[in-house]
């Protein structure tokens, strides 16, 4: 999905390349000389000349190198209040040392870079001089994430997924950063052990892979064999070091945020590091991820149809959590899929079920971190009956970040797709105020965002379920470089988080799909989700006519029963489509001619 999309909250890397274009030669005015815009960092637009021309920029620039300055001082600072609680004082001191150096040299770098663009009048030139500056600061903060690891490692991994923020030089030099997470030494993993559970690793298992299965910025995972009952179990542990140094790397992390969009005010990232405020400290307690993993594990127990696997918890420590052995084969595994005779457009239907199930199921949590990494898939043949049904299981892996979605806001937000399946601008304007508080100025915006869409194509009745043309990517690309990843900046810091990370599950659903090069494209998970909406805005009449008195009162009976049939005739309308769309899978039909006007008017 090459759109405006909130995929910058899913981490995955290659799937779009937005960049800004380049500076044509456009200055503002008004701003100050020790401040840039969002176009002076991307575009190298919007940068103000200070009073005095040249003069004003070296006065500018020794600025920059003594707010630098002082900046690292108080940092230093913030560094002796964690003393402690941190190992090392000395490392404690680089790791702030390589941060705040970094940052000083990156904004003097592009300063510098600016002001020297304002002498060549070749746009090609220019563009080519600030393409090699932000490949230069992105490569200097690589080496930092790399160095300082953990934390560091998520946020980069983070901003590797951004490719519509951030130029294409800094997302393609982090992508490395997606698969070369640290490895903790096992001897530190013996001593940790020790520590959280006051006995040695050895007393509880009979064996223990001294090389994990797996690695990620926060953990890894090890196999390894109870000693009393001889089972194969997967032990997730913790860096030991992270928890020392979380609190030092989050103050730097804000600090960093902070600093940039004091030199970039448009370019307001700070809401990251406030998310990574509140999500870390959970995704740092096992405790909890085992909670989470039991919650999600007994309510997809009541819907056996979904092949859902949550590997059981047997216990957890904070810092420790050993869990049943589920183990299968990464979802672009494509050669694995095909062998074994596992349907690629129903692994993708199977995981937009999944994930519309914790938006909108009764009580359900939402997994907020649903990743390529976290997710597998195995050959199942004993869920088939009958010939039907998936012959798969859906591992899911890694369950330390959820949140739960309130009634009314999933209902209203069920309200707004299905405003959106059918065109219908005025409804969806009033929902998006509800879920979000999207004002009318910015709702064309938004529209676009959450459905990757132009949003031309989002406002035609029906639109929306046909395949994305070339001529659409060109202009959602266009607008991009256009500006308006201005104005997307400034919406996503306004949005509440929690729709950012249902969002953010939705863009998993249609990069999954990509992915796995389905037959279908999106228009069968665009059902599915009208299906959990129908089914969810149903449910609320229900609800409405029970506070009117029983349900067997006659004019309430009467409501239920027309409820009912509107359900119904939808819920008819989407099995004829999936129908359909099986029909033109084994005929090879690529036509959508049929049944979009149907379920765009259901």
């Amino acid at each position: 999905m090459n759109a405006v999309s909130l995929s910058a909250l899913t981490i995955r890397a290659g799937t779009r390349s937005w960049t800004c274009s380049a500076c044509r030669g456009q200055l503002t005015r008004g701003r100050p000389s020790g401040s840039f815009g969002i176009r002076a960092f991307a575009t190298g637009r919007g940068y103000s000349h200070g009073p005095g021309g040249g003069r004003g920029r070296k006065q500018g620039s020794r600025r920059v190198l003594l707010y630098a300055s002082s900046s690292t001082a108080a940092v230093g600072a913030a560094t002796l209040a964690f003393s402690e609680e941190i190992k090392s004082g000395l490392e404690s001191a680089e790791r702030t040392g390589r941060v705040a150096t970094a940052l000083a040299v990156c904004i003097n770098d592009y300063r510098t870079t600016l002001n020297s663009r304002d002498a060549v009048d070749d746009l090609k030139e220019k563009d080519e001089m600030l393409k090699a500056c932000h490949k230069r600061c992105a490569e200097r903060t690589l080496k930092v994430l790399e160095k300082n690891g953990g934390i560091f490692i998520k946020l980069g991994q983070h901003l590797s997924a951004m490719n519509y923020l951030l130029p294409s030089e800094w997302t393609t030099t982090f992508i490395p950063l997606q698969d070369q997470c640290p490895v903790s030494p096992f001897e530190s993993i013996e001593r940790m052990f020790q520590q959280d559970t006051k006995e040695d690793l050895w007393d509880y298992f009979s064996e223990f892979s001294e090389e994990p299965i797996g690695a990620a910025s926060l953990a890894q995972v090890h196999i390894a064999t109870i000693k009393e009952t001889g089972r194969k179990v997967a032990v997730k542990v913790q860096h030991p070091e992270l928890e020392a140094f979380a609190p030092l790397d989050l103050a730097l992390t804000k600090f960093t945020f902070s600093t940039l969009k004091r030199f970039f005010p448009e370019y307001d990232l700070e809401w990251l590091s406030s998310e990574m405020e509140v999500s870390l400290p959970k995704e740092l307690n096992f405790v909890e991820e085992a909670e989470n993993a039991r919650r999600m594990k007994d309510h997809f127990a009541k819907i056996p149809a979904l092949p859902l696997v949550i590997p059981e918890v047997l216990w957890a420590k904070k810092r420790i959590l050993v869990m049943a052995r589920e183990s299968g084969r990464r979802l672009d595994d494509l050669e694995y899929l095909d062998a074994n005779g596992i349907d690629r457009d129903e692994i993708s239907a199977t995981l937009a079920r999944i994930f519309n199930e914790m938006i909108f199921g009764d009580g359900a949590p939402l997994h907020c971190d649903p990743h390529g990494g976290n997710i597998a898939i195995r050959k199942n043949d004993s869920r088939r009956a009958f010939g039907r049904g998936p012959n798969f299981d859906v591992i899911l892996y890694d369950h330390g970040l959820y949140r739960d979605i309130p009634l009314p806001l999933r209902r209203s937000y069920a309200k707004m797709w299905l405003a959106v399946i059918d065109g219908d601008m005025d409804r969806m304007r009033k929902y998006s105020r509800e879920v979000a508080g999207i004002e009318d100025k910015d709702f064309p915006l938004f529209a676009s965002a959450i459905t990757g869409r132009d949003y031309s194509v989002v406002s035609s009745e029906g639109s929306i379920l046909k395949t994305r043309t070339s001529a659409e990517q060109q202009t959602m690309s266009g607008a991009l470089q256009e500006g308006l990843i201005v104005d997307l900046v400034q919406l996503l810091s306004r949005v509440p988080r929690i729709i950012l990370l249902i969002l953010k599950t939705n863009d998993l659903t249609r990069s999954l799909d990509e992915n796995l090069q389905t037959r279908q494209g999106p228009i069968r998970n665009f059902m599915i989700l009208a299906r959990y909406c129908t089914r969810t805005v149903f449910l609320e009449k229900l609800d409405e006519i029970r506070a009117r008195g029983s349900l067997l009162w006659p004019p309430n009976a009467a409501r239920v029963l027309a409820a009912w049939i509107g359900y119904l005739r939808v819920e008819v309308k989407l099995e004829a489509f999936e129908l359909w769309l099986g029909v033109k899978r084994v005929l090879g039909l690529k036509s959508m001619a049929f049944g979009e006007g149907a379920l765009a008017r259901s």
